[in-house]
Parts: structure tokens; sequence; C-alpha cells
């Protein structure tokens, strides 16, 4: 069976977040906004799950909505506050994912909002006094990532924070790849995007928390739920199971992201120490335990990962979003790496609760980069 090494695209589920869930898939199976007993008994989940979620997240149990997942959340995210702010400025990086640069494209085409693209530096880094440069009297919103998804690079959350605020700017941030693996409370986020499936809950749950005192215009209409923030009968099974995988990945961060930290600085060093040329990318100190990104020039990172999975050895070439496309990642573009380097990235996203030396992965990867290069 191969080496699953693509975390930063999915997880498993773990088999406490079925557990979690099931009865709310059989026999709990009311609507929470029905006012008898069998609607009551979900409307108790989806309050207790939202009081677990507040409580790692550091904002009021009222803050957190449950959505479909990343997408969903940056999208109600940056469109919600800056709509509902009434201000027509928004800051961002060219680093982001995808969701968050169509929803700033979103607002420049239809509603006239001027987005400004924050410069990161070459590790992937955006400074505080980069960010201070960008802000105005009109600024709706910062919104970044937390984590880059594809760098594994690892933003100063608080230092930006403290920025935005005093020039009275809220800060979303996008925590999708950082949730399990950085602390989430008392960083300074007026808005945090979760992803279930990135933490061993379900496709298609998610989270977004964003305080009370921020003006927002909800994308979606109808029976108010949600306190009017995302209209729609709610999924209880699917909260419960981000509520619990969220709770227990909590719990555990510390010491997983120690353990596998040590692991992923092993295998960097190993690599990097027998693949001619390759070189990391991503901020060399600051970034997620469990990401390792490179490049190795006069390859194509495409076939290095087809020769990795034949070594039973799966990983990737950047974001699932935007897999099968020949167009090399803006993030690599956007810290400076020429376009055919981009193009021979290889990530390698390590589990939670690994443990076990990964020096037979990276022989796995000077081979198959060997034998991508000995066809010229």
């Amino acid at each position: 069976m191969s080496l699953y090494l693509d975390n930063a695209a999915t997880t498993p589920v773990r088999p406490e977040v079925l557990e979690a869930m099931a009865p709310y898939l059989t026999r709990v199976y009311g609507n929470p906004s029905s006012h008898h007993e069998v609607g009551e008994a979900a409307a108790s989940a989806l309050r207790e799950a939202r009081a677990r979620v507040a409580a790692v997240l550091g904002f009021r149990a009222g803050d957190v909505m449950f959505t479909s997942g990343g997408t969903e959340s940056n999208n109600a995210a940056i469109k919600g506050i800056v709509l509902g702010s009434g201000r027509r400025h928004l800051v961002t990086t060219a680093i982001e994912h995808e969701s968050v640069l169509a929803s700033a494209d979103y607002l420049t085409r239809l509603h006239g909002v001027d987005v400004t693209h924050a410069p990161v530096d070459g590790t992937g880094m955006l400074t505080p006094e980069v960010l201070a440069g960008t802000l105005r009297e009109d600024t709706a919103l910062v919104s970044v990532g937390y984590a880059n998804n594809e760098l594994g690079t690892v933003q100063d959350a608080a230092a930006l924070a403290a920025v935005a605020h005093e020039r009275g700017v809220p800060l979303h941030l996008d925590a999708v790849q950082a949730a399990g693996w950085l602390p989430l409370a008392g960083i300074g986020a007026d808005a945090m995007t979760i992803a279930g499936h990135k933490i061993g809950a379900p496709k298609g749950t998610g989270i977004l928390a964003v305080r009370g005192r921020l003006p927002f215009e909800p994308l979606l209409h109808g029976g108010g739920q949600e306190r009017g923030r995302r209209s729609g009968t709610p999924d209880v099974a699917g909260a419960v199971a981000i509520a619990a995988a969220l709770t227990l990945a909590e719990e555990e961060r510390v010491a997983d992201a120690a353990r596998v930290g040590a692991l992923r600085e092993a295998f960097t060093a190993r690599v990097l120490a027998t693949v001619p040329g390759a070189r990391l990318t991503g901020h060399p100190e600051r970034r997620l335990p469990g990401t390792a990104s490179f490049v190795f020039p006069g390859t194509n990172g495409e076939t290095v990962l087809l020769e990795l999975e034949r070594r039973g050895v799966v990983s990737s070439s950047g974001s699932a979003c935007a897999a099968g496309s020949d167009e090399a990642s803006h993030v690599l573009l956007a810290v400076g790496l020429a376009h055919d380097d981009a193009r021979t990235a290889v990530r390698f996203t390590l589990p939670h609760g690994l443990t076990g030396s990964l020096d037979a992965v990276a022989d796995a990867v000077a081979e198959a980069v060997s034998a991508v290069g000995s066809r010229g």
C-alpha cells in the first residue's frame, strides 16, 4: 500500500469523529429549527458543537457558523465583511488560496472594490511593515492565509492583526492549513476559516467564525439560520463531526507538532543532501510542522510524482484545487521562482500522528528525481 503524504489536500476521517457524528445520521435526525422534542435534540447537539468550536478558536459561540468547507467560508468572510462594511478596499496577497483570490476578483468585477495584493518576500512572508503600507481609510478587510497551503510558510498572525487593528481594519485568517498545527485562539483574528477534511472530519464540513460586532452581508438568504448569516437547514452531523475533529486536533497539537516537525526536518535535510540541485521553498523556519516543499530544477514535477507513486509514495505538486493544470503555481511565481523552476515543484505534507523515520521516502525522492533527470 502507498504511503500517503498529501495531507494538505485531504485527510481520512478519524474513527472518533465517525463515532461522534453517527447518531445524527440515524436516530437523532430532527431539524434543529423545529420546536419539538425531536428537533430540540438536534438543536442541543448543534449548540454543543458551536460551543466546542468557539472554545478552540477563541470566539464566542454566537460568532461561529457551520459551512460546507473552506471555499464557502472564505467566500462568505471576504464578500460578507467587505459588502457589509460599506468600504471599498480589500487587502490580501498573491499567494492565497484560489477561493480568496476569486472572491477578491468577484468584488472588483461586480462591486467596484479596489483590491491590493500586498507583496510577500521570497519565503512567502508578509511583513507588518509592508501590510501597514497597504492600508487606507477605506480598507474594509485584510484577508491572509495563516499558513500557506503550498509553501507551508506561517505568517506572524498576531503582528499582522496588531497593524490592521491600529488602523481600525479587521483581519480574516484562512486557517484551513493551520488547524491542528498552530495555535488558533488569542492571535487577534476577527474572522477565521476552518475546513473539516484537513483535520479528520468529512469533506463538505467547514467553519467560519466572525466577530459579532462586524457588519456582515450574508451570501445565502432564506430562513435566517446561523443568526441570519447563513440560511438553510444546518448539517447537524457535519457540525458535530468538525467540532469533534477540531477538539481532538487541538488536544494533540503541541506534542504532535513537535514530533512531526522533527521528522520533517530530518526528511528535508536528507532530500537536500541527496538530490542534486534540490531547493526548499517557503520559509526555512516559520513553516508548518508537516510541510516540506521542494523544486527540482531540470525535471518536471508531475513526472516526478508519477515516479514517486511507482515507488509507493503519494504526494502532490501543490494545491489540489489546481491539480491537473499545466500552469505553474501562482504561489511559486509570486515568491519569485522562475516559471520553469516552478513547474518542478513537489510538496510533501505529513499526517498528524506520524511516527518513524522518513529516510526511505527521501531515498525514493532521490531515485525518482534521478530517473526523471536521466531522460533529459
